[in-house]
């Protein structure tokens, strides 16, 4: 879809864009808490006296939430050692003793949070895949990501405005950040964290595909844009996907729930 690369698409963004751009920087979740922002004030119901995976935990915060929340166990996991090492200096701190970090949970989970991962995962499938095996059978998924893709920063610092990620190639864009940071990233997936272009019908046919069924899911609508958002234009005016899945629930899968639309919480 992306048309301009080369020397000149490189030009162009060093032009416009000679610094980088916060854009994604987590203000809408200040004095919030950001995983009942995402999922409902009926999370901590869902978590309650259960054992609780964070996947994706970065520095920790959610985990440390989910344990001092009413979880009885939680397990914040990882792939990067340095931030698990950052998520136990801040467990230490408020002296939360119910959440560890690590690369793999000692145990089966009751219920697995995943918060802004499933755009960023090299190989979402096998995640899913890896989601089935750390739960308990009847366990719970809660999935919340975005952007995606199509959404207007779906490109994250790439989106240097909005939909920038689409017009200038991924050649062009990986060595505009090149002089931004030392990575030597040459393709979005290699970045830090990792970017999977992921649509929402990407992530549908991932659901059914996967050995989850579907409780429920929803696209909901970037605040300005919510009159506009529809089955046609949810690609691109979609903020966050959220959903529930349900592993061992044979009635739920290979069933294909409609999305359903909602105002951003």
């Amino acid at each position: 879809m992306s048309f301009l690369g080369g020397t000149l698409g490189y030009r162009v963004l060093r032009t416009i864009a000679p610094v980088e751009r916060d854009r994604l920087n987590g203000r809408s979740y200040s004095g919030r808490s950001k995983v009942e922002t995402n999922f409902g004030r009926e999370i901590w119901s869902e978590i309650r006296n259960k054992t609780v995976i964070d996947y994706g935990c970065g520095n920790g915060t959610e985990s440390i939430e989910l344990a001092e929340r009413g979880a009885q166990q939680v397990y914040g996991v990882d792939i990067l050692e340095q931030r698990l090492e950052t998520a136990r200096s801040a467990a230490v701190r408020v002296q939360c003793r119910n959440v560890k970090f690590c690369r793999v949970p000692p145990e089966p989970a009751d219920v697995i949070i995943s918060i802004d991962g499933f755009e960023h995962f090299r190989d979402p499938e096998a995640t899913l895949e890896s989601m089935a095996m750390l739960l308990k059978p009847g366990g719970s998924v809660f999935i919340s990501f975005g952007p995606t893709w199509y959404h207007p920063l779906g490109g994250h610092l790439f989106s240097v405005f909005p939909w920038a990620h689409l017009i200038f190639e991924e050649t062009a864009l990986c060595r505009w950040r090149s002089h931004i940071r030392s990575d030597g990233a040459q393709r979005f997936c290699d970045v830090d964290g990792g970017l999977n272009r992921m649509t929402i019908a990407r992530f549908e046919r991932l659901l059914r595909n996967s050995p989850f069924g579907v409780d429920h899911i929803e696209t909901v609508p970037i605040r300005k844009a919510r009159p506009f958002h529809n089955r046609i234009t949810r690609e691109f005016l979609t903020a966050v996907v959220r959903c529930k899945l349900v592993f061992g629930a044979p009635e739920l899968c290979g069933v294909r729930e409609p999305l359903t639309m909602s105002a951003m919480a």
